[in-house]
Formats: C-alpha cells, structure tokens, sequence
C-alpha cells in the first residue's frame, strides 16, 4: 500500500481513482476502462513532477522521512557483497540502531556501518528508530578501528532523527561516545565516505558523517537539530517548524552550497521511496566513483584532506 505524505493528497486522489477503475475492470471484464485509467496515469505523472519540483525545506523533511525510503539493511543487502555482519562494542551490549561489518563493494574490501531505522512495527522498536546509544558509536569506533589496522575504506550510510536522548543512554556516557567516534573519523588513514540516506539529526549523525566526502541524496536532510526542536527553542512552538526548516538550510542543495557536502545524488522523481531500486543504484554508482577518486591519495594526505574540510566550514557560502 503507498505511503502519502500530506502535500501529495491531490495526487493520492488521482492515483486512488485510477486504482478504482481497474479494480472494476477486473471484477467485470466486459468493462474497458483502460484508457480512461491512462489518462489519470498521465494527469497523476505530471502532478507528480510539478509536486516535486521545487520542494521547500519543509516537505523535503517529510520526505526525507517517508517510512518507505530505502533504509541502511536494504542499501547493503543490495550494494555489497559478502556483507559479514559485526556485533558489539565490546563492552556493554549490541546496539541494533547501528549495523555494520565487512563487505565488498564491486571488488573493493570495505567496512560499511550505518543507522537502521526498520521497516515495521516490530524492527522500529528493536532498533530505536534509528537512535543509537553509546554503544552503538562504540560498536562503531571498534569497527573502525579494525579498518584502519586493515586499510579497508570505510562507508557509512547515515539516517537518523539524532542520538538517543535516554536518561540509561546519557548515564552510560553518550556525549563523550559521541565525541570519540567523531574524533575516530578524523583519525583513521583509509577513506571515509557517508551518505546521508534519509535524515542526518544533530551530533548522532556527526558522529558518522565526518568524512573525506559527504554525498547525499537529493531529498535527504543534514542538520544540527530537528525543525521541531529548533521551533520549540526559538519560538516556543513547535508548529513553527516549517520557519525553522527554513532557517536551519537543511537540505542538500543548501548544504552543498555551503560546502558541507560534496556530491547531490538524484533521486527518482517522487522520491527515493517511488523507486527504491533506481535510487539505491544512483548511491553505488556515486559511492564506487567516489572511492576510486579517494584510493588514488595517500594516507596522510586523506588526514589532511579530512581535517582542512571541517577547519574550512564556514568559510564557503556565507553571502548565499
């Protein structure tokens, strides 16, 4: 069943009509309501390239957040080969908010980690949406750790509303993981490449997103806080989100501009969710381009490289 999100409701209409007539055609087969379906097929098509057009901040975090985008699981299980899952941070628990292990991509050994936000009901809960806890930076230093002892390029794929804000999660240090995993990504001496796949909330995607490149999809979002709680600060409302989409320059195209990231990668048109296949083959083209342009460096020049990006924000874009 399709997912819309409240600004496509015309086009649910459209579509739902469409849906009914076959639906007829099916139950009586002397009715041949075909090209009438057609031409709410085609009336729906061009709604639907108007309706993304030209996106406000806003609606690109609804989408962004549409529960049918492709997720972290479902970018490996289809980008990357001989994926052997690692768990734990070798010290507390598992944290399932964070996924992670060895892999292939094309022919190249890797070390892939990333939020998984789950599909359902059931995984939702069991990965916590997405928020990770200490221990799933931990897991995550640990794993990239073993990568830079082995020289496997590290990929992160980053969608999360922002780290769990738990009062067992603050106790068991999640500042201070926080800040050792984005620390760790300035360390390592192998690439490091993060796509923000959906939502990249506050020092929960920092904390993954501190790469040599930051691609991103052309609907995912890229901030310090949500919408939400940037209205519930600065206006006390948190119905003033769309004001605060706005003004946080959230979006990719706002981000690039700024020099935050690097590549804007093209979504299907409706979104990522729309097709889900095409979408997760724009990101392996963008990832294997992208890690054949980093292999090519040295290893302190990656270090270098990675630290002069972040020492240099702030610099770019400002008179945008």
């Amino acid at each position: 069943m399709t997912h819309y999100l409240e600004f496509e409701k015309p086009l649910a209409e459209i579509e739902g009509k469409a849906e009914e007539l076959r639906a007829l055609a099916r139950a009586n087969e002397e009715m041949d309501v075909e090209q009438e379906a057609a031409g709410l097929d085609k009336k729906a098509a061009t709604m639907l390239v108007d309706l993304y057009k030209n996106l406000s901040p806003w609606r690109k975090c609804q989408v962004a957040r549409h529960p049918d985008r492709p997720h972290c699981k479902d970018y490996i299980n289809a980008l990357f080969k001989e994926y052997t899952p690692l768990a734990g941070d070798r010290n507390f628990a598992d944290d399932h908010a964070v996924m992670g292990g060895l892999a292939r991509l094309g022919d190249t050994a890797v070390m892939v980690i990333g939020h998984e936000k789950g599909n359902d009901t059931k995984t939702r809960i069991e990965r916590n949406f997405g928020m990770a806890r200490p221990e799933g930076y931990r897991k995550a230093i640990r794993l990239m750790e073993m990568a830079d002892k082995f020289g496997l390029p590290i990929i992160t794929l980053v969608d999360t509303p922002g780290a769990y804000p738990g009062k067992g999660a603050e106790e068991r240090g999640q500042s201070e993981a926080i800040a050792r995993s984005t620390e760790k990504c300035l360390q390592v001496k192998v690439p490091l490449i993060s796509v923000i796949i959906g939502e990249g909330g506050s020092g929960g995607a920092v904390a993954f997103a501190t790469g040599n490149k930051i691609l991103m999809l052309e609907h995912s979002i890229y901030s310090v806080i949500s919408p939400e709680g940037c209205a519930s600060i600065l206006w006390k409302d948190a119905e003033k989100m769309r004001e605060a989409a706005e003004a946080l320059r959230l979006t990719a195209q706002d981000l690039l501009k700024l020099g935050v990231a690097d590549t804007v990668i093209k979504e299907p048109v409706g979104g990522a969710q729309r097709d889900r296949t095409a979408a997760i083959e724009a990101v392996g083209r963008a990832l294997e381009t992208t890690l054949a342009e980093l292999l090519k460096k040295k290893p302190d020049a990656l270090v270098k490289d990675r630290r002069k990006k972040y020492l240099d924000l702030g610099s770019k874009g400002l008179a945008a």
